[in-house]
């Protein structure tokens, strides 16, 4: 089921909810930057095939949702729009235990979410390529001082992953975003510093997925992420060879079972 639904703030964001008959659990899926969450149809199949529904949705400023395109004022936006899907999920699935997964811009987001809301009914978070501490400096050394709504070229194409066929697709596809803006760079910058000291707060179990030639990423966030995180179950899995798109790499079935095992071991 596809439909718009209103945030916290009336913002309407593009939900796509697929809840197969008989799910043991449901996951709560957050793309990156730039991207949508269309990008990961084959990611919910193999899930539902598992007897896990999915709850996609694109971010404000992303895909099909309404707001700036690719503007954030606050990273707080990130937070609490994944919030109003998480309180969705959990309270239409009372049976049944709720996962939150996070790709890149979306692993800052669930990560930083583990941290703002330490005590939502949720069994366990998944992250991908998760930007926790921006080691590379992608977001960081964007120049200060410059107007918020000033677009930025999305170069990350090339780099996303290792399959010639998803990076010619990454330029291709109609609702991946070509910019972002000053004001996202920002927002993410302010939501790291921020984590710098709450990451200690993190308790949720957690399982870190990256890889390990992830040039956008550094695998280093992740290192850093596992060493820092306050979790008692927490699991890190680095992939040789990958680039920052784990999920749609040669071995991404391995990938996105690793996931699902996971989660299966934890209901």
């Amino acid at each position: 089921m596809e439909k718009l639904i209103s945030s916290f703030d009336n913002t309407k964001l593009y939900l796509n909810k697929e809840v197969p008959d008989n799910c043991k659990a449901v996951a709560v899926v957050v793309h990156g930057l730039c991207e949508h969450q269309g990008r990961y149809d084959y990611f919910a199949n193999l899930f539902h095939e598992a007897g896990i529904g999915t709850y996609r949705f694109d971010h404000r400023g992303h895909g099909r949702s309404e707001g700036e395109h690719t503007y954030y004022s606050d990273f707080n936006e990130l937070l609490d729009d994944t919030n109003v899907i998480v309180d969705m999920a959990i309270a239409e699935n009372p049976d049944i235990p709720v996962f939150l997964i996070g790709h890149s811009m979306g692993g800052f987001t669930v990560a930083l979410y583990g941290s703002k809301y330490p005590n939502k009914d949720i069994r366990g978070i998944v992250t991908s390529g998760a930007l926790t501490k921006d080691n590379k400096r992608l977001i960081l050394d964007v120049p200060k001082g410059m107007d918020p709504h000033d677009k930025l070229p999305n170069e990350l194409g090339s780099g996303v992953c290792s399959v010639p066929e998803v990076v010619d697709w990454y330029g291709k596809d109609p609702y991946n975003r070509k910019t972002f803006t000053a004001g996202l760079c920002y927002a993410i910058s302010d939501g790291l510093k921020w984590f710098t000291d709450k990451v200690k707060e993190f308790k949720y179990p957690v399982l870190m997925l990256h890889g390990e030639k992830d040039g956008i990423v550094s695998v280093q966030d992740t290192y850093d992420f596992f060493e820092e995180a306050a979790s008692t179950d927490k699991q890190m899995k680095i992939y040789g060879g990958l680039f920052h798109e784990i999920f749609n790499e040669y071995s991404k079935d391995e990938v996105i079972g690793d996931a699902i095992h996971w989660i299966l071991n934890r209901i």
